[in-house]
């Protein structure tokens, strides 16, 4: 199983001391954060895409690079990709480019996104989100696959004898998750070509996110692809950690509180109680981590928002710490021990170019 983090690159005053990092602070932040995510022993870091105030990261792919350099190992992802706005032509070239770059430590993941202007910032209309999210789907997966591709559709000109460059690495894609907190047609999508879905568990109660992925498991057994148990899921979580309890509550209500999204709103209280939210020791992150499988099955890949709302780099690096010191080994050990055998691991690149590999000496044979 993975285990990661991720960020939505918000630039956020820390309301403890009023002070506002800037741009330039935040992104060479976001840096210093993904290499510590590797030093710890982390699996993954993923970037989301925003192209709006209060966030930086309107090109993950430039942020993601840098990083690439400067890692070896970390997973290399977005959380998320705006499959709507942007053209499925540029997403194609941007993400093989990346994979070379980063010797294939690169996947991807699929989203619509929150932010209702972008869409007519990028000449497209909200009221077709999920036509476009599924036309541009299609076509980005056809790119990666076919060296020379003849395709019209509904939302962009037509293409004539079209290859995008440069190829996948290894002609292999990266690998795709489908993002969706609330949209059944997206998990419907990720199941219908085989792909990941990433339920981004963060914001909405878990009998939510347990229908969203049993859903996506149903139709991906439907499809064909495996039994409903062998489906590539991901899950999005949120924590706050203290060595004791009750000092990461007090730390953590003033961020909280404050919060670009949830902030002026629940209660802590209420938001941990109501949502897989957990502020405690990381004993608690453990449990209530575990807690999961309970209810959407073994599942591939688990990244946790852990730089948000203000957060200080100095604090989100120490968390970082307690994550990759004492919650990641733990988990590892105790989720490897409950998935039956039959249960994939997460993709990678390797694994990817080996199961084409088998698939071609299959034909042969």
């Amino acid at each position: 199983m993975q285990f990661g983090i991720f960020s939505v690159s918000d630039i956020t005053t820390d309301p403890t001391t009023g002070k506002t990092p800037t741009e330039a602070e935040r992104i060479k932040n976001i840096v210093t954060i993904a290499k510590h995510a590797e030093e710890v022993g982390l699996d993954v870091f993923a970037l989301g895409e925003h192209h709006n105030e209060p966030f930086f990261s309107s090109s993950p792919t430039t942020t993601l690079a840098y990083i690439a350099a400067r890692t070896t190992t970390l997973q290399l992802s977005t959380a998320t990709t705006l499959i709507t706005t942007n053209d499925p032509v540029k997403i194609a070239e941007d993400f093989a480019m990346l994979q070379h770059l980063a010797d294939g430590r690169v996947d991807l993941t699929l989203g619509r996104g929150n932010t209702g202007p972008v869409y007519p910032w990028f000449g497209k209309d909200i009221r077709a989100g999920i036509p476009l999210a599924i036309e541009n789907y299609a076509l980005l997966h056809k790119l990666w696959r076919e060296h020379t591709v003849d395709w019209e559709g509904k939302f962009r000109t037509p293409l004539q004898s079209f290859t995008s460059t440069p190829r996948p690495l290894d002609d292999v894609p990266p690998f795709v998750w489908h993002g969706s907190i609330r949209s059944p047609q997206i998990a419907e999508q990720a199941a219908f070509y085989g792909d990941g879905f990433f339920a981004n568990h963060i914001f909405w109660p878990a009998s939510h996110t347990q229908r969203m992925v049993g859903l996506y498991r149903e139709r991906y057994a439907h499809y064909g692809h495996g039994d409903a148990d062998q489906a590539i899921v991901g899950l999005g979580g949120q924590v706050f950690m203290r060595k004791n309890s009750q000092d990461a509550v007090n730390e953590f209500r003033p961020y909280f509180d404050n919060a670009p999204v949830y902030g002026h709103g629940p209660s802590l209280e209420d938001f941990t109680r109501e949502t897989p939210l957990t502020v405690g020791s990381p004993q608690q992150v453990i449990d209530r981590t575990l807690e999961f499988r309970d209810y959407v099955g073994d599942y591939q890949r688990q990244l946790f928002l852990m730089d948000h709302a203000g957060l200080p780099l100095k604090t989100v690096l120490e968390q970082l710490d307690l994550l990759g010191e004492e919650v990641v080994p733990v988990l590892r050990k105790e989720f490897a021990a409950l998935k039956p055998a039959h249960v994939p691991d997460a993709p990678t690149h390797a694994s990817l170019v080996a199961a084409r590999t088998i698939a071609k000496e299959e034909v042969k044979a």
